[in-house]
């Protein structure tokens, strides 16, 4: 009876750490002003995102007028394309675009890295052994060979940029989470747990998860630039959404030929609207990683 009581002392005592460590890591990260200024940002961006999706804003972006080129003016706060369409409303559904990218991209990707990743971290031998060479096998091709590669094999669209992101970029989170399973499966609390007849996956996935989600969240972030990004380059090279979607790459690769005419203006727009956006996730990110990050937590 005194073992069991121990047991159960234990197994208690190892969630308290885990809850205070969120409540500390919210203060913190509540404490840093350019923090929640980007988060602020990133919520706008969203915000603007589900308007446009909803249709409640810029939903005639592709409404062809008769002012070919227009100048930044009053009617056309960003001027226009070669066909009269606003840049400015096809600016807006390029964060659509842009937003629901990292969305669904990190949707695909961060299940497939956390359950791979566990699996090897916590079972170990044979079953370790085959998850490490499945993704060293799948790193060892660079990660934009691999996009291209998958995109001429689903052609071009919005689902096939989702696919060939979401599939191929799950690599680095594995290795956390492995490593880190490596470590926490040896701890007293998921003895503890094993002790009291917990089973193997609520052992992995209601006792260590929780431990290291913080890993998760981080990776969550830096899912969206990876996408945003790649889905510029994709567009870039012909690759990415069709042709009539207004992303933000497809804007990019329009203006290339606009620059001659001395029309500057899509290409500033799309640019200016991804900087914003990806170096508020970047500043955001290495806060939350500051904030949520033990080793980092310590040292301050």
């Amino acid at each position: 009876m005194a073992n069991a009581q121990q047991v159960v002392n234990i197994s208690t005592v190892s969630q308290v750490p885990s809850a205070g460590l969120w409540m500390d890591a919210f203060r913190r990260l509540r404490k840093d002003r350019l923090a929640i200024l980007c988060l602020a940002i990133i919520s706008t961006y969203s915000l603007v995102a589900l308007l446009a999706w909803l249709g409640v804003i810029a939903s005639d972006y592709a409404a062809i007028g008769p002012d070919s080129y227009a100048a930044p003016s009053a009617k056309h706060f960003l001027g226009t394309d070669i066909f009269g369409r606003d840049v400015l409303l096809r600016t807006i559904q390029g964060t659509r675009i842009a937003i629901s990218i990292g969305l669904v991209t990190s949707i695909i990707a961060i299940p497939i890295g956390v359950v791979l990743g566990a699996v090897a971290g916590y079972f170990g031998s044979f079953v370790d052994e085959v998850v490490v060479w499945f993704y060293t096998t799948v790193d060892s091709i660079p990660d934009l060979l691999k996009i291209i590669a998958l995109s001429f094999v689903l052609g071009r669209g919005l689902f096939s940029v989702y696919i060939s992101i979401g599939f191929t970029t799950w690599v680095g989170l594995c290795r956390l989470i492995r490593g880190e399973f490596l470590k926490h499966k040896e701890r007293d609390y998921v003895h503890a747990a094993s002790a009291l007849g917990a089973s193997h996956t609520r052992r992995m996935f209601v006792h260590i998860l929780p431990n290291v989600f913080h890993i998760v969240l981080i990776n969550f972030s830096l899912r969206f630039i990876i996408g945003i990004k790649t889905e510029v380059v994709l567009s870039y090279l012909g690759l990415g959404v069709e042709p009539g979607q207004p992303s933000w790459g497809v804007m990019i690769d329009d203006a290339k030929l606009e620059l001659a005419r001395g029309v500057w203006w899509q290409l500033v727009a799309a640019t200016v609207a991804m900087f914003f956006l990806v170096l508020s996730f970047n500043i955001f990110t290495d806060a939350l990683r500051e904030a949520l990050d033990p080793k980092l937590r310590n040292t301050k």
